[in-house]
């Protein structure tokens, strides 16, 4: 269970405070220049979240697919882990350098750093 909840709020996740250098991405607009044409990169995690809306990869040796939609100012996503369904999750979205942060559950729970490549 402990590694499900991992790979969910690291999958498109201990602070939910703002880290210094992180900046935060607050529309669609901005959010889709950084993710187009890069995979989202982290150790065992490989994915790419594409401008219209799809998620799809491979973590910890399963495939990951999804999909997501900008509401509010957060990244919402609803993803699967190989079979299992991790739900839906709004997420804040940080950026600094090449690094991005997801914070679930609205920016209030856990985060995962992932790399832009």
């Amino acid at each position: 269970m402990r590694f499900a909840c991992f790979v969910c709020a690291t999958v498109l996740a201990a602070s939910p405070i703002l880290a210094d250098g992180f900046d935060p991405v607050e529309s669609r607009d901005r959010f889709v220049a950084l993710i187009s044409d890069k995979t989202l990169t982290r150790l065992g995690i490989n994915l790419v979240v594409t401008p219209s809306g799809k998620i799809a990869g491979r973590a910890f040796g399963r495939n990951v697919t999804g999909a997501w939609q900008w509401n509010g100012g957060y990244f919402c996503r609803d993803l699967f882990w190989g079979e299992r369904d991790l739900g839906a999750n709004c997420q804040a979205v940080q950026i600094d350098g090449r690094t991005i942060r997801f914070v679930s559950d609205r920016g209030t729970g856990q985060y995962a750093d992932l790399v832009l490549r």
